[in-house]
């Protein structure tokens, strides 16, 4: 439950749905901008905040029906600064089979995530026996937010590659695939 002060009346008050959702938004604002090297200002100009009050944003809220397209997932996973994103993008040409799975049309999941316990999320909850979301680029800030709780201290792409073998995929050969993925679809030259 989340509470805010009333000066007029000297105590706590509960909020009401638009508090909570500006608090989350600025709580996701904070972690959004922890991973990217863009001023906030840059974030502004490109309308994906709504101004309410100086200093809180909140994140406009997606159609859930807006267009998917490989190049509007590069451009959010560069202006995130989601680091290693070619691997991050063959995880989700492998995860949605080419965003074709059902996880993904139905879930708009593009990494195969199980809804988070431990750490901040964006998922609604599970469905399939997966996380689900809003929208397509609600699964982008949470993987952005995995990444940034348990592999931002990574520092090279084997230690990447690594570290999804041992806690993110169930197959043994998972990193093999990602690799052959990102040399096969030439994933390099979209983040030089």
């Amino acid at each position: 439950m989340f509470y805010k002060y009333n000066k007029k009346k000297l105590k706590f008050e509960s909020c009401d749905k638009l508090v909570v959702k500006v608090v989350t938004g600025i709580i996701l604002i904070i972690l959004v901008t922890s991973l990217s090297s863009y001023t906030l200002g840059r974030f502004t100009t490109k309308n994906r905040f709504i101004e309410l009050e100086s200093p809180l944003y909140i994140i406009e809220k997606d159609n859930p029906n807006h267009d998917f397209s490989r190049d509007a997932l590069v451009e959010m996973i560069k202006e995130l600064g989601i680091k290693y994103p070619k691997i991050v993008l063959a995880q989700s040409i492998l995860e949605t089979g080419h965003w074709t799975s059902i996880i993904f049309e139905e879930n708009h999941n593009l990494f195969g995530m199980r809804q988070a316990r431990l750490r901040i999320r964006t998922a609604k909850g599970t469905q399939l026996n997966h996380a689900y979301y809003d929208n397509w680029k609600e699964s982008v800030y949470d993987y952005a937010f995995y990444q940034c709780r348990y592999l931002s201290k990574i520092n090279s792409e084997e230690e990447y590659f690594a570290a999804l073998d041992a806690t993110y995929a169930e197959a043994t050969d998972y990193s093999e695939t990602l690799k052959s993925i990102i040399e096969k679809e030439d994933l390099k030259k979209l983040f030089e």
